[in-house]
């Protein structure tokens, strides 16, 4: 399929999905990068009621920035999105407050402003009768597990979840979102030395997507120790069998 029929072909999905279990409104998080960036496009192409949020936690100026312009982009090209920015960095600072002195771990903070924003999410979807749409794609997400468990990883549909990086960008220049979103270093934006994706994995995108279908690949043996790494968080919670009970 081509990038067009691609695009219909999860609209449509997506839209069939929600009305199928009455849902009526598409949550999303919007950070500033190509995948939220495509997939609030496509929620937004349904028809359906959709609400966007830019969720900063002493965001980086450039990075706020590039989400604020995804939501201007969204509220000026269709009626049916509504539009938010919340800032939660004040509640951030009082969880790592209340935790750093005992529990410090740098990582684990970046993965809790993940999951901040998540909680946020739920909480306008339940006042909405709505559901959290994913942002990940495939190769971050079941490739190499590059994302935050029970954070943006903590969804209830995943558009994307079936597109590599390069389709994603694809899909971006067809939707027509902004340059400045599609050029930009992709970034989780969770911390404040402001660090890119191929600095955190050691890799393109581009060379991730090479090794994982080619195994004779010289990156292979690289992403599958990144992927090996990370499997618990694409495989479903271990869950403990009693023998002779059904």
């Amino acid at each position: 399929m081509n990038v067009n029929s691609i695009t219909k072909s999860i609209t449509n999905w997506l839209k069939d999905y929600s009305i199928k279990n009455n849902i009526q409104t598409l949550v999303i998080g919007v950070s500033g990068g190509i995948d939220s960036a495509v997939t609030s496009a496509i929620c937004a192409r349904t028809g359906l009621n959709v609400i966007a949020l830019s969720m900063p936690i002493n965001q980086i100026k450039s990075l706020h920035s590039l989400s604020n312009k995804q939501l201007n982009w969204l509220k000026n090209n269709f009626k049916n999105v509504k539009t938010h920015n919340i800032d939660l960095s004040n509640t951030y600072l009082s969880f790592n407050k209340a935790l750093i002195k005992k529990y410090n771990s740098d990582l684990g903070f970046a993965n809790s402003k993940a999951r901040l924003r998540m909680t946020t999410l739920y909480q306008i979807a339940a006042s909405s009768n709505g559901i959290v749409v994913g942002t990940g794609n495939k190769v971050e997400d079941f490739g190499v597990g590059f994302f935050t468990k029970y954070g943006d990883g903590g969804v209830d549909i995943s558009p994307i979840a079936d597109c590599n990086k390069t389709l994603v960008w694809k899909i971006g220049k067809y939707l027509k979102i902004p340059e400045q979103i599609i050029d930009a270093p992709p970034t989780d934006g969770l911390w404040n030395d402001g660090r890119t994706d191929e600095d955190q994995l050691g890799m393109t995108y581009k060379e991730l997507e090479d090794a994982m279908v080619n195994p004779k690949n010289k990156n292979y043996k690289k992403y599958m120790d990144i992927r090996k790494n990370n499997l618990h968080k694409m495989r479903p919670i271990p869950i403990f069998k009693l023998k002779g009970l059904k």
